[in-house]
């Protein structure tokens, strides 16, 4: 859980992904059209990319994409379109730094 922490902090915004995921590509895509520049982690092309996966589960993040803003974990897809269709996600992504409109 230490690696997933370090890397969840490096940047506002910060997606853990994989390539085929289409759920993944929605979300990425999503923070893309508001501006933000997330760092992404494509856990099926990096090395130890099964072991951050498991430790995402464990830490209460089941699916992916796994969303950390801020540094604090936020969820998955489900739990990122909730934030943006309440209009909760874009005060967040201020107030994390990742957006300055």
């Amino acid at each position: 859980m230490e690696r997933v922490t370090k890397l969840a902090s490096e940047r506002p915004v910060v997606i853990f992904s994989k390539t085929t995921c289409c759920m993944c590509h929605t979300i990425k895509t999503l923070f893309c059209d508001f501006g933000v520049n997330p760092a992404v982690h494509e856990l099926d092309e990096m090395p130890g990319g099964r072991e951050i996966e498991q430790a995402l589960s464990r830490a209460g993040c089941p699916t992916l994409p796994a969303v950390f803003i801020g540094g604090e974990i936020v969820g998955g897809a489900n739990e990122v379109m909730s934030l943006h269709l309440s209009r909760s996600l874009i005060p967040m992504l201020k107030h994390a730094g990742a957006l300055w409109v």
